[in-house]
């Protein structure tokens, strides 16, 4: 079992893209823990694991409606331990990742930092108010090591890079603005590292051997790190073994 031992019993908690890869892991992993009580997961289909703890919910974080809305119910429920987003964009219908400067398009731009910046600032906007005061809390998104500035070496994938440099950007600015009220929360990236979903598929072939994890490694991962983490770290990224994703 994931170990959750740095939160108080009862956790109330939140997972949003709770039908995708991750989402699902995460939840499942969630349910079956003895320090969660509830757990509200969002989706657009609003599809969720059938378990006495699990609360789904349909939700699409493109709205700022259907924000207002999600937070009006999870309010009702009381104050939330942890709020995970677990949501990400990379490729799709008429979208790649760019391998040079000629596949540059204003739609993927478009795409990228709605779904992989704004999205989550948004949900930020309206989620954190709901973090418990008295207590550790958490407030994660998905990031990716590719959003390090400094760490990039390869070139290529603009959109998506530039949306991930963004997304940590907003998560240091979160960390700075809320570190005055909420002094016993944590506000991180996560790299979850290269994880089996519909996201990865088309670009698995060269990952080494032992570095293609299943939904529910990267989960159990990625549990381990929120963990460990602590208030004085609120702001950075880390990588799904817990280390600091560079600038």
């Amino acid at each position: 079992m994931i170990d959750l031992s740095s939160f108080q019993p009862n956790m109330r908690i939140a997972v949003i893209g709770a039908s995708g890869g991750i989402g699902h892991a995460l939840t499942a992993h969630l349910a079956a823990n003895e320090h969660s009580a509830q757990i509200f997961a969002l989706s657009r289909s609003g599809d969720a694991q059938a378990h006495p703890k699990v609360t789904p919910l349909r939700f699409d974080f493109t709205q700022e409606q259907s924000l207002m809305d999600a937070q009006d119910t999870m309010k009702a429920a009381g104050e939330f331990d942890l709020i995970i987003i677990a949501t990400g964009l990379l490729h799709g219908q008429d979208l790649a990742p760019e391998k040079n400067i000629r596949a540059m398009s204003h739609n993927g731009f478009a795409q990228n930092f709605l779904i992989n910046t704004a999205g989550p600032a948004l949900c930020a906007k309206y989620m954190l108010p709901l973090l418990r005061h008295d207590r550790k809390t958490v407030f994660a998104a998905l990031s990716a090591r590719v959003g390090s500035i400094s760490d990039n070496r390869l070139g290529g994938w603009y959109a998506y890079r530039a949306s991930k440099a963004a997304l940590n950007m907003v998560i240091k600015t979160l960390a700075i603005e809320h570190g005055r009220r909420l002094k016993q929360a944590a506000i991180i990236g996560l790299h979850p590292g290269t994880v089996d979903t519909k996201l990865s598929k088309p670009f698995q072939n060269n990952v080494p051997d032992g570095k293609l994890f299943t939904p529910e490694q990267s989960a159990g991962y990625l549990l381990g790190v929120i963990n460990r983490v602590s208030a004085e770290q609120s702001g950075q990224v880390f990588d799904w073994d817990g280390k600091t994703v560079p600038a």
